[in-house]
């Protein structure tokens, strides 16, 4: 999944119901047609957030209604009110090996500050993603690449900041 910000979907306005579903007022080019999509981004803070999509509804005009994993409760959701939300792209088939090996050699450091290690793979499983990380000590850690533990991720520097539950590297 790739950040692309020039295709921007449209704007959450409103929590949709009480199941933790938001309304998106949609960019004009998509009011009569809806691209196919799996995750979406939210501009949060200025910075891309990548969100899994669990429902989608669209019953015509210019709205449209989307569900994320995770996020079931209109609690959880009304933060998302005014961000915008952007497409991923949909890389070529024959680049679609060479983003998953993109971060492969990306540092991972926890709370910006504690190196963890350095990916070493990228491993799909059903529709989540685990990255593979080998420490200082050569033990591997297998991590879920999940929006809930980025922090961030510094494409230059080649550096991926995460916020970890405590105990999930020593459960490996």
């Amino acid at each position: 999944m790739a950040y692309n910000n020039d295709i921007l979907l449209g704007r959450i306005i409103k929590a949709s119901g009480y199941e933790g579903a938001v309304t998106v007022k949609l960019e004009k080019i998509f009011t009569e047609n809806i691209p196919r999509m799996e995750s979406v981004f939210l501009e949060i803070e200025g910075r891309p957030v990548p969100f899994f999509i669990s429902k989608l509804e669209y019953n015509g005009a210019d709205l449209l209604k989307l569900m994320f994993d995770g996020y079931n409760t209109d609690s959880k959701i009304n933060e998302f009110i005014g961000n915008r939300v952007f497409l991923t792209s949909e890389p070529k088939a024959s680049s679609r090996k060479k983003e998953k090996l993109s971060f492969v050699g990306y540092k991972v450091y926890i709370n910006e500050d504690e190196l963890l290690g350095e990916i070493s793979e990228l491993i799909p499983i059903n529709d989540q993603w685990l990255i593979s990380v080998t420490s200082s000590g050569r033990k591997e850690i297998l991590i879920p690449f999940h929006e809930d533990f980025i922090l961030s991720i510094d494409k230059k520097k080649k550096i991926v900041s995460m916020d970890l539950p405590e105990g999930l590297t020593e459960i490996n």
